[in-house]
């Protein structure tokens, strides 16, 4: 039986300008060397790793980086702490910085809130790349937060700033800020998320309704996709989450279903397409 389905790629989904920067630097690097070193996943996305992996990209960690000597290291988007730059300096490595702008502007604003001697939060995911290095801008002293449940027992000041992961949603940033203010806090609160992915909230949400069925396309590490597949459930139950065209089931579909395909700002357009053809294959 054959389903027919009319499947569309959404074309605000794919990689933000950020990651595309990254990837750029990348490829030119490795077209010109034959390998480079990555601290860290370049993107959270596992296809699009291993693709730069075959082209040589080397994947290390902080630990490996202090074994390093003379190389060349890409910092990806996601942004390091100082501590990454100082290990640099002492090994003889060149830095390829692809840190995102937009992180590096909220870095730049954390240090100085730091420096002014405000305590800080920052709503961020535990762990996270981007956390880490936002963290290392106060010396490891804000406090980091995913829920507020985190707080309800924490020791906090009276007055302090707040910050937020730069993929965070707004809603939930506002939410979480109002929610302090009335548990008497006073809260200097700075929207640092970045608009590329805010707005691509409310582009999914006109972009959901248009079909039967939603496949969102992510890998399982992104926080990005956690938020924008949210926003897509959110509007239309009828959207599942996969990270390659191998974890389609096609059960869940009807003939002459509508399929909407989107993705996270980590998610490669050329995987869109390779789910893409396989749903026309129905």
């Amino acid at each position: 039986m054959s389903y027919n389905l009319q499947v569309t790629i959404d074309a605000n989904s794919g990689f933000c300008f950020g990651v595309v920067y990254a990837i750029d630097m990348a490829e030119e690097i490795l077209r010109e060397d034959g390998y480079l070193y990555c601290l860290g996943d370049i993107v959270h996305n596992d296809e699009e790793v291993e693709r730069l992996k075959a082209q040589g990209l080397r994947i290390i960690d902080h630990d490996e980086l202090k074994n390093l000597q003379g190389e060349k290291v890409l910092i990806r988007a996601h942004g390091e702490a100082p501590e990454t730059y100082r290990t640099a300096l002492e090994n003889n490595i060149t830095l390829i910085d692809a840190s995102c702008p937009v992180v590096l502007k909220l870095q730049n604003r954390i240090k100085t809130s730091h420096e002014e001697h405000e305590p800080i939060l920052i709503f961020g995911k535990h762990g996270h790349a981007e956390v880490i290095g936002l963290q290392g801008q106060t010396n490891n002293e804000a406090v980091v937060f995913q829920d507020l449940a985190e707080l309800d027992h924490a020791d906090l000041p009276a007055k302090f700033t707040l910050y937020s992961q730069t993929t965070k949603s707004t809603d939930k940033f506002y939410q979480i800020r109002d929610e302090l203010i009335s548990r008497g806090y006073e809260v200097t609160a700075n929207d640092t998320i970045c608009r590329q992915v805010s707005n691509r909230d409310e582009q999914l949400r006109g972009f959901v309704t248009n079909f039967n069925k939603i496949v969102f396309v992510s890998g399982k590490k992104s926080s990005n996709g956690m938020v924008l597949f949210g926003v897509c459930k959110k509007y239309n139950p009828d959207t599942f989450f996969i990270s390659g065209p191998e974890e389609l089931d096609s059960t869940i579909f009807a003939p002459g279903d509508k399929v909407g395909i989107c993705g996270a700002t980590s998610t490669p357009l050329w995987l869109m397409e390779k789910v893409k053809k396989a749903l026309e294959e129905y």
